[in-house]
Formats: C-alpha cells, structure tokens, sequence
C-alpha cells in the first residue's frame, strides 16, 4: 500500500535565522537607529518591540520579508493586537504549528466526499493517507493543495 503524511511544521532554525536577520536590518536602518527596536524569539512566539506604534508597523514588514526569504511560510503567522504601554509599545505574532482536529476533520471529509480509493486517518497532529495506486494519492495531494487552507501543509513520508 503506497501512502504519505500531511502535516503542518514549521523549520525552527530558519525562523531563528531569520529573527536574527530581521534584528540586523533594524540595526542598520537609519530611522532605527537608537531606537531600540527589536525583534525576540521565545518558544513559539516572536515579539516586536518599539517606542511607537507606527515604528511597530515598519517592523512587520522586515519579519515577513526575512521569513519569506527564508522558505517560511507566512500562514503560519498569527499577530495578535499592539499593546502599547507608557514609553514602548509591543506585538506579538504566534507561530501556528500542526494540523488542529477541526481541520483535520475538514480535510479527511473533503478526501472521502472525493469518491476516491483511499483512506484517511488522523494520527496526532499529522493525517495519513493510505492507497493502492500511487496517482490516487497524487491527485488527493492536488486536491488538498486547491483548497487553499490557513495553515501551511506539507506531504511527507511519501511510499510506494
């Protein structure tokens, strides 16, 4: 039986390096300079740190352009509101990993409504697909691939 995996990862030493290469652009950008503006990595979580707000919103477009620059996907971006504070002002933008169970339901249903002869098993925070042939599950990945959800998906572990 040929099958692969759907999954939703993020490569987290390229999101480093690319927090890394946001915090160099500020430090190098004139109207950042002294600013201390700055961009920090903890868990899954990146935060955007500035005196302004308007500065936070010049900030935003460093990070993606850094991410995208890097082969991370910016759906897996969440941004939460500015917070500002006396003297500072603060976002934070959550890194969405893996696939939750409502999607996950949403897509084995789209895969069975599909008439086609496989079979689809949520397993964790990943989806496995099982068939026989393997063009049945070149055309599932195509037709995961049109629907175009919120989360970035990847097709791993293909086997024939």
């Amino acid at each position: 039986m040929a099958s692969f995996d759907i999954k939703s990862e993020l490569d987290h030493h390229e999101i480093t390096n690319s927090v890394d290469q946001a915090n160099r652009i500020l430090q190098n950008r004139f109207d950042f300079k002294g600013t201390g503006a700055e961009f920090s990595l903890a868990e899954d979580t990146i935060t955007l740190c500035a005196k302004e707000e308007f500065q936070i919103h010049q900030m935003l477009p460093i990070l993606k352009e850094s991410l995208a620059k890097r082969g991370v996907d910016l759906k897996s971006l969440r941004s939460e509101e500015v917070e500002i504070s006396t003297g500072s002002a603060t976002q934070v933008m959550n890194l969405q990993e893996g696939i939750d169970k409502e999607l996950a339901k949403k897509i084995t249903t789209l895969i069975k409504q599909s008439k086609s002869k496989v079979q689809a098993a949520i397993q964790g925070d990943s989806i496995r697909i099982t068939g026989k042939k393997r063009d049945d599950l070149q055309q599932i990945i195509q037709l995961v691939k049109d629907q175009n959800y919120p989360v970035p998906l990847q097709y791993v572990n293909f086997r024939d």
